[in-house]
């Protein structure tokens, strides 16, 4: 998940050097966390907040195929 995560948001703000994606797990959810520069951030919520809503359900299909539980927040 850690991948397909770094690779959706590289290529949408054309600078995956700067990502800085962190994760913590307990047995059945895990937390992601994004720190993007700000002039990047609006490329990842997209307008009314429609591309991170994407990514977001992608991801909780890809977590509910291991029983597990997805959470991606933006940190600022």
């Amino acid at each position: 998940m850690e991948e397909f995560l770094r690779y959706i948001i590289g290529n949408l703000t054309g600078n995956p050097d700067e990502i800085e994606l962190t994760h913590s797990e307990t047995a059945r959810k895990v937390t992601f966390r994004l720190r993007l520069p700000a002039n990047d951030v609006g490329k990842i919520i997209g307008r009314q907040g429609r591309t991170i809503e994407a990514i977001r359900c992608v991801l909780a299909a890809g977590a509910a195929r291991h029983n597990q539980k997805a959470i991606l927040q933006i940190v600022e």
